[in-house]
């Protein structure tokens, strides 16, 4: 993926509840207790306790999630918990037996009173030098545990469930460091929690899923709140140097989320937002994986502190308005597989073309809707993602069935894709909506007509909801799922589309995006996970500085001014391109066809050969009133 690859701006999407079963084996209704203490770190980890109440089992499990939804991707988070233990009401262990990676089950249960295990930093574990036998955790999604600082906390791998606990109530208890407070979307204990004690704070969640799907970062904070319509949104930031305020980033994101807002109109599904920034600085033990994962009412971000002001608010512009528009789907549109999500053995749905994609479309539409960019960077960053899409991806997959076994191969390394093509297939459906109705309907009455048909408490069946949208829209849009969503070999033709609207493709000399490594968002690298090299790309137009150097597609980079470079430091490589200046001496060492080469030159402000859309002068007045209503309305 190429976000991922470079500087790992993924996003990720969200879940609605957790499928297990009812509680059928406890002697009580009390509420799952479970005890984070943050004032004792040992090694960068901090120790959880469990208590369940009374069970009437002899044998009982304990999970750790294997998965998160909106990670699409097996993670064990169960990897990062050491010695576990279980302990009966007189202090004894019991007798505990790995079942996998992500759980462990307990003899002697009727006996139970708690289990204790202690949970590691997940960001330590990205440097590859920490945790050898342990396997990257995406860093939104992860934990940072950085005592006397920050602690970054996604609660699915601080607190596990019981198997057919996950519908109990949960009361969450953390003791944490003297001046440190808590930045979450999760509420305050209620009448049947306990009573909080000084830098202690009681949470109180329904069932399993509102624990995974609240976050919480505990620091001195620094926030900035602001109103969006009747929403509220709290603004966290964790800058390890200070350099980065939550005051300095509150007007690009105010700006952006009451740009959605209004594009959104009357869809409005919570009534508080908070986002919790953590910036990197990139350090060997430090996060390394940047973006965001999504949670109802939430979004964790990380994101490199070295990038600045400007270029972060620009980031962070696409990253969260991606995040928060997925208070449309899936929360409020979703699939029996994501109602009941199993996190230890996930059924994945098969419509990661609407979850993500239109999401991903959405967030790029409304910028242009609502004039935060022009119609010509909305243009670029559609041909851009037809170039990825095709470029590095298989076109030809079945966009359900990639979704369906996103988790496996040969599935797996597509599933990016639906930031891309997902995105596209979102824009396409626009089209023919707006071509049938005149201009009046979209895909964004598309998504309102669903929201108001299911909601966040109804799932829909996945073979179902093709011809249910179809069924409210018109059959060339049932026809065009079936054909280029559901069918495989089916590559869609967007010019066709783009001659709907108007537009004609043409060759320009640009100026290229900040990041010297990047064309816009479109990489002039990639890598090789195997062996972890860092090559430039064939069949794609390279930067002029570049080319002034000598750089041919194909060419394996092995070092820039002395400085050897592999995956495993590429982040590093791409902030060192944001302090390069007119005039700075370049030396690049490849290895070109197994002989290396040496090039030198300086850096100069580069332009490259791109492929853009532009409005046909001899568009009619059909197509260009089209256009208006697919951009405008």
């Amino acid at each position: 993926m190429i976000k991922k690859l470079v500087l790992s701006f993924v996003t990720a999407g969200f879940i609605v509840s957790c499928g297990t079963k009812p509680a059928n084996d406890l002697a009580t209704n009390s509420p799952v207790k479970a005890m984070v203490d943050l004032t004792n770190v040992k090694d960068d980890k901090v120790m959880s306790t469990i208590d369940p109440g009374r069970f009437t089992t002899e044998t009982i499990t304990f999970y750790i999630p294997k998965t998160v939804p909106g990670t699409y991707s097996a993670d064990n988070y169960g990897q990062f918990i050491d010695d576990f233990k279980a302990y009966d009401y007189e202090g004894n262990e019991l007798t505990v037996t790995k079942g996998d990676v992500n759980s462990w089950v307990i003899s002697n249960a009727t006996q139970l009173d708690k289990v204790t295990y202690w949970v590691n930093d997940t960001f330590d574990s990205e440097s590859g030098a920490s945790f050898q036998d342990r396997e990257d955790v995406f860093s939104p999604a992860g934990t940072n545990i950085l005592e006397g600082k920050n602690f970054f906390l996604n609660l699915h791998m601080l607190v596990g469930y019981f198997s057919d606990l996950a519908e109990r109530p949960y009361q969450l208890t953390f003791k944490h460091p003297a001046g440190f407070e808590a930045s979450t979307s999760l509420p305050s204990g209620s009448e049947e929690t306990e009573t909080a004690t000084p830098n202690t704070d009681v949470f109180y969640a329904d069932r399993y899923f509102e624990v995974t799907d609240n976050p919480i970062m505990y620091s001195k904070l620094d926030q900035a709140k602001f109103k969006v319509n009747d929403i509220e949104v709290t603004l966290s930031v964790f800058s390890p140097s200070g350099s980065i305020t939550a005051a300095a980033i509150k007007p690009a994101m105010e700006k952006m989320m009451k740009a959605q807002k209004t594009f959104l109109g009357e869809i409005n599904s919570t009534k508080t937002y908070d986002i919790l920034l953590y910036l990197s600085t990139m350090a060997k033990d430090d996060a390394k994986g940047f973006g965001a994962l999504e949670h109802h009412t939430s979004t964790t971000v990380v994101m490199p502190e070295a990038m600045g002001i400007q270029a972060l608010s620009k980031s962070l512009t696409d990253i969260v308005s991606h995040e928060f528009f997925h208070i449309v789907a899936p929360l409020t549109i979703h699939s029996d597989e994501i109602q009941y999500f199993d996190y230890n053995d996930p059924q994945m749905s098969e419509h990661l073309w609407m979850y993500e994609g239109i999401t991903e479309y959405f967030a790029n539409l409304f910028q242009v809707n609502q004039g935060l960019i022009t119609e010509d960077e909305f243009y670029g960053r559609m041909l851009d993602k037809i170039n990825n899409s095709k470029a590095m991806y298989d076109d030809n997959m079945s966009f359900t069935e990639m979704s369906k076994n996103v988790l496996v191969d040969p599935y797996k390394p597509n599933y990016a894709n639906v930031y891309e093509k997902g995105a596209l297939i979102g824009m396409c459906i626009d089209i023919i909506m707006r071509e049938e109705s005149n201009g009046e309907k979209g895909v964004l009455w598309l998504m309102k007509q669903l929201s108001a048909k299911y909601g966040m408490h109804k799932s829909f069946k996945d073979e179902e909801i093709i011809p249910e949208i179809t069924a409210m829209t018109y059959p060339e849009v049932g026809e065009f799922l079936n054909k280029y969503v559901v069918g495989s070999n089916n590559p869609i033709p967007y010019d066709e589309f783009f001659n709907k609207v108007g537009l004609t493709k043409t060759e320009k000399e640009v100026d290229v995006f900040n990041i010297f490594l990047l064309d816009q968002q479109t990489p002039f690298i990639d890598g090789n996970p195997e062996d972890k090299t860092i090559f430039f790309r064939k069949g794609i137009e390279l930067n002029s500085t570049l080319k002034e150097l000598g750089v041919q597609g194909g060419d394996i980079l092995k070092s820039i001014n002395g400085t050897e470079y592999t995956l495993e430091n590429a982040q590093q490589m791409i902030m060192t391109t944001f302090g390069w200046k007119e005039g700075t001496e370049l030396t690049f060492v490849l290895d070109r066809d197994s002989e290396e080469v040496t090039l030198k030159g300086t850096f100069k402000k580069p332009t490259t050969k791109k492929e853009m859309l532009e409005v046909d002068p001899n568009a009619t007045a059909e197509q260009n009133s089209l256009r208006n209503a697919w951009l405008k309305n």
